[in-house]
C-alpha cells in the first residue's frame, strides 16, 4: 500500500509542485535520482559559475537524525499543498496519527507518550516524508544553488556572492529550527573552493561520489 501511494500519487505530485516547494534539487529517493545525476548536476553548476567567477564555494551541510525528527504536523501541512487526492492525504493523516510508545524496564512499564515526530524506519513513506519536509528549503540569494541528496545538502555559492555565505547558512539554520531539525556542528565547518585552475577537481569529484553513495547505503542498510 505504501509503495502504491508513493509511486502512483506522491512521485507524480513532485513533478508539478506548488510555488513554495521544489523537488528538482533533490537527487535521492526519486525515480530519476542517483549519485551519478547528483554529481553531474554539481559539476554542471560549478562549471557554469566558473565561466564568470574566479572560484566557487561549496558548503556541505548535514541534518542530525533528520528522518527521526520529521514533525508530523509540518509534514501534513506541506502534503496538503501537493496535488494529491483527498483520500491519499487522509490516509497519510491516519498513518501518522494516534501513535504512542512506552518503555518497559525491570518489569515496569512507563506511561504512554504520544509520537509527534519521526517516520517508522523501513517504511515505504520514510524517504518521501523527508523529501516533502525539505521541499520548501530554498535560498535567499539569486544565483546561489542547492543540491540535496537525502538529508545531505550542498550549498553552492559563486565568488560574486561570497558575502552572502553567512546569510545563506543562517537562513538554512532558521528553516531547520522551524522544521524541528538541527544542523550538525561539523557540517558547518565543511567547505571547499573550486577554482578555474584547480588540478584536484577529479579527486574532489570522487569525494562527493563517496559521500553520496555512503548516504544511500546507510539508508537502505
Amino acid at each position: 500500500m505504501e509503495k502504491t501511494v508513493v509511486q502512483s500519487f506522491l512521485y507524480p505530485a513532485f513533478l508539478c509542485p506548488p510555488p513554495t516547494m521544489n523537488f528538482s534539487d533533490q537527487f535521492a529517493f526519486r525515480p530519476t535520482g542517483s549519485t551519478t545525476a547528483a554529481i553531474i548536476n554539481l559539476l554542471h553548476i560549478i562549471a557554469n559559475m566558473l565561466l564568470s567567477n574566479p572560484y566557487v564555494i561549496v558548503i556541505s551541510l548535514d541534518f542530525s537524525k533528520a528522518f527521526d525528527m520529521v514533525r508530523h504536523s509540518a509534514l501534513l501541512d506541506k502534503l496538503n499543498h501537493l496535488d494529491i487526492p483527498d483520500t491519499v492525504y487522509n490516509w497519510m493523516v491516519d498513518v501518522l496519527s494516534d501513535r504512542s510508545h512506552c518503555t518497559i524496564y525491570g518489569g515496569q512499564t512507563s506511561s504512554q507518550k504520544s509520537i509527534t515526530a519521526g517516520i517508522i524506519q523501513g517504511s515505504g513513506i520514510e524517504p518521501v516524508a523527508y523529501m516533502v519536509t525539505a521541499g520548501d528549503l530554498k535560498l535567499i540569494t539569486v544565483d546561489n544553488k542547492l543540491i540535496k541528496f537525502a538529508d545531505d545538502t550542498y550549498l553552492i555559492i559563486p565568488a560574486s556572492n561570497c558575502l552572502t555565505r553567512s546569510a545563506e547558512v543562517d537562513n538554512i539554520e532558521h528553516w531547520a529550527q522551524i522544521n524541528n531539525l538541527n544542523l550538525t556542528e561539523t557540517s558547518l565547518k565543511k567547505s571547499s573552493s573550486w577554482t578555474t585552475g584547480e588540478n584536484g577537481m577529479h579527486c574532489f569529484l570522487f569525494q562527493f561520489q563517496a559521500l553520496f553513495e555512503s548516504q544511500l547505503s546507510k539508508f537502505w542498510a
